[in-house]
């Protein structure tokens, strides 16, 4: 049995467990691949709710909850904590990227299925995870490479500290299918985005997309996995040889 059909059995596992004892059901944290093989499940998981979250709108990793309030006669909130990971001294810290914090945290041999995202703003990062790991990780981490850092639990956060920041830029591309606008992204020849294709890398609305010929439209969010997050505002007039002018913000 491979990956696909453990994960499509762990999913069906947790509905029917919802569904037969009457109470919700969590997932851990799922990757972009994994939320796209539940969203290929719908149909035959649609005897029971579901809802997706990862801490924060629009985040990468999510956890799924099979279960709503309507049908259990209870509201249970999404099992998620926020840690806010600061430097001791902002003036003498390095410049930690997002692969560092991750680093720290799976040498403490934490699951990456236990952490959601990490989204690092100038000296400080926020790290998402199940809070049955909170305290482990509130009482292991001093220091993120050669920085000490210390960490504090939120009970919320203002969105505008975290959200990320968009660059808009302006690229020609033969048209607005996916595969034309992937290729002036990544600068990459139409054959070769072929194989991020086959690689499942290429993301759109949170979902797995491997048609080619997709048109894009304006507000889809694409994620190019190694290359980055951006979000596709539309397309404007035709270059003299035919192509067009492609606008679309970058997450930075």
């Amino acid at each position: 049995m491979n990956e696909t059909d453990l994960l499509k059995r762990k999913l069906s596992d947790l509905a029917r467990k919802a569904y037969t004892s009457n109470s919700y059901t969590f997932t851990n944290f799922l990757s972009l691949q994994e939320l796209s093989v539940f969203a290929s499940m719908k149909s035959e998981l649609s005897f029971i709710e579901a809802s997706i979250f990862g801490g924060i709108d629009n985040a990468e990793r999510c956890v799924i909850r099979f279960g709503n309030k309507d049908e259990l006669g209870y509201e249970l909130d999404f099992p998620i904590d926020i840690i806010k990971i600061s430097p001791l001294s902002p003036k003498f810290s390095e410049n930690l990227s997002h692969r560092d914090y991750l680093g720290a945290l799976m040498n403490l041999g934490i699951k990456r299925e236990l952490l959601g995202d990490i989204i690092v703003k100038d000296k400080d990062a926020y790290l998402f995870c199940l809070d049955h790991i909170t305290d482990f990780i509130l009482d292991n981490i001093s220091k993120i490479r050669h920085t000490n850092v210390f960490l504090t639990k939120l009970d919320s956060i203002e969105l505008t500290k975290i959200q990320a920041k968009k660059e808009e830029i302006q690229l020609i591309a033969a048209s607005p299918r996916l595969d034309a606008v992937v290729s002036s992204i990544t600068k990459l020849s139409r054959s070769k985005v072929k194989d991020l294709f086959l690689q499942k890398k290429i993301f759109v609305n949170g979902l797995c997309n491997e048609n080619v010929s997709y048109n894009l439209k304006a507000g889809d969010i694409l994620v190019i996995r190694g290359v980055g997050k951006l979000e596709f505002l539309g397309h404007g007039k035709e270059t003299k040889s035919g192509r067009i002018y492609v606008h679309l913000n970058k997450y930075i």
